[in-house]
């Protein structure tokens, strides 16, 4: 699955750990936006991992699927990355 991701994190060091994380599953298309494919596990992972690395009074983290038909409809005025992400690409 497709899933925008964007956060809002209050603590430097809490803020590089998430841009880390999330560096390794996506790709930052803005300082605090990623783009990630992730499957169900992934998805599990990335989330239980997120959740230990938050603070909750604090820290917001939005997982936003998109389906295939949304995603083809998205606009972007002015620079973008260089990179596609696309469902049918994997990284071995």
């Amino acid at each position: 699955m497709f899933y925008l991701v964007c956060y809002d994190i209050v603590s430097d060091t809490r803020r590089n750990k998430v841009s880390k994380l999330l560096e390794a599953y996506g790709l930052r298309v803005q300082k605090s936006v990623f783009e990630c494919i992730l499957d169900e596990k992934q998805y599990e992972t990335v989330s239980k991992y997120l959740v230990r690395l938050v603070n909750k009074r604090e820290d917001q983290i939005r997982f936003y699927p998109m389906s295939a038909h949304h995603r083809c409809k998205v606009a972007v005025v002015g620079t973008q990355p260089q990179f596609t992400v696309d469902d049918a690409a994997f990284i071995v």
